[in-house]
């Protein structure tokens, strides 16, 4: 732990999408005091009280990661968490680089649902998380994927309203399937308790899928609620849908033109298992970054060795790092943040644009656009420290080095 209040580290600044190649970033207690040019900062009368805090040459700063979909880690799995390996798995992932975490929950029986969101309310009031998503259970049959096809539903109104008052009012995002009946009257539910609808596990037909993503859009902007995102996720693209066909094109196609139109953004699990380099750097360059969401969708194997692992109510087995179940369906990621970003990187996404997709975009989805995100003063001092490979050095939350 870094025992002083105040200090500075002279670096290159990588935050919004710019690079500071002679950069400083200085901290005072929990909050940013300053992140720019190292001699606009040494021009200040301040600067003498801070101590520097000494890095290797060469160093990046970036800002914490931010992933919003993230099913577990080290052995814990957050759909039925338990205090202590949760605990245990969100100091793994902080000290990973993911600063800040929305905890995923899988389709389940609706009590084992709600009595996850309880305890992981818990530790978004603590500040652990910044939040729970819900992948389920409103979604398709036929693209379950990992998820229990025995607790898929049509949408149900009263299940919503009970599984955002066991979360207390810590529920931000649920996957929903468009085709299902009921699903604009859920938008409409979810949009009122401040959740966003994010479309996903779906087997609808391109019309269905542009016309829910618009319908989604339309709420979110006349919802007019402060620091709110006004447009709708996609949950994973290409992943839990019917694969593009040019005379058939369905849901993928329709995330794509949504996304490059402004009206939607895509998760991308970008961590060569999920998606080919190829897809990751095609989406990137036909919506352009701003609209493109790195997730990780890590589940209770991320950290440990290959073996038997549990996914909500489902059996997985980790071989080679891939999750998958027994009939060979991948069951969620292995990777943390970073690793997805440095794989993002690879496939030839340009890193300042990478980072925006892993930090400041997922910030402002879920409404922390002014706390965390960017390397900016005032901000919340959630930073990142890796070589020029990007491998991890350290990681700061809240000021404090893990």
């Amino acid at each position: 732990m870094n025992t002083a209040s105040r200090y500075a580290i002279f670096a290159t600044l990588v935050s919004d999408g710019q690079e500071v190649s002679d950069g400083v970033l200085a901290i005072e207690d929990d909050r940013i005091r300053f992140a720019g040019n190292r001699d606009d900062w040494l021009a200040l009368p301040e600067a003498e009280e801070f101590t520097e805090h000494p890095v290797p040459e060469g160093t990046i700063l970036i800002p914490g990661l931010i992933d919003l979909h993230c099913h577990g880690a080290l052995g814990a799995d957050f759909a039925a968490p338990e205090h202590g390996p949760v605990t245990d798995a969100l100091d793994y992932l902080h000290r990973s680089g993911t600063t800040t975490l929305l905890a995923s929950l899988v389709t389940a029986e609706q009590g084992a649902m709600t009595r996850a969101a309880e305890i992981l309310a818990e530790f978004a009031e603590a500040g652990k998380i910044a939040g729970i998503h819900a992948e389920g259970p409103f979604l398709s049959a036929a693209r379950c994927g990992a998820q229990d096809p025995r607790y898929l539903t049509d949408p149900d109104p009263e299940f919503v309203e009970e599984l955002v008052a066991a979360s207390r009012g810590q529920l931000r995002t649920m996957t929903y399937a468009p085709e299902l009946t009921g699903s604009e009257e859920l938008i409409e539910q979810l949009v009122t308790l401040g959740v966003v609808p994010s479309l996903g596990h779906t087997n609808a037909s391109a019309e269905v899928t542009a016309s829910s993503l618009r319908y989604a859009r339309d709420q979110l902007g006349n919802a007019g609620v402060d620091g709110f995102t006004e447009k709708p996720t996609v949950t994973h693209l290409f992943n839990g849908m019917p694969p593009l066909h040019h005379r058939e094109p369905g849901p993928v196609a329709a995330c794509l033109e949504e996304a490059s139109r402004g009206n939607a953004f895509v998760e991308l699990i970008a961590d060569d298992v999920h998606l080919s380099p190829d897809t990751v750097r095609l989406v990137f360059n036909l919506i352009g970054g701003r609209h493109v969401v790195l997730v990780s969708d890590s589940m209770a194997a991320t950290g440990l060795s290959d073996g038997e692992y549990s996914l909500g109510p489902a059996q997985v087995e980790v071989k080679d790092a891939q999750a998958r179940l027994a009939d060979g369906s991948l069951a969620g990621g292995t990777s943390t943040l970073l690793e997805v970003l440095r794989c993002t990187v690879n496939a030839g996404i340009p890193l300042a644009r990478a980072i925006e997709s892993a930090t400041s975009i997922p910030a402002a989805l879920i409404g922390l656009a002014d706390e965390v995100g960017s390397l900016h003063y005032g901000f919340c001092a959630n930073v990142v420290l890796l070589d020029a490979n990007l491998q991890l050095q350290q990681v700061i939350r809240n000021g404090q080095v893990l």
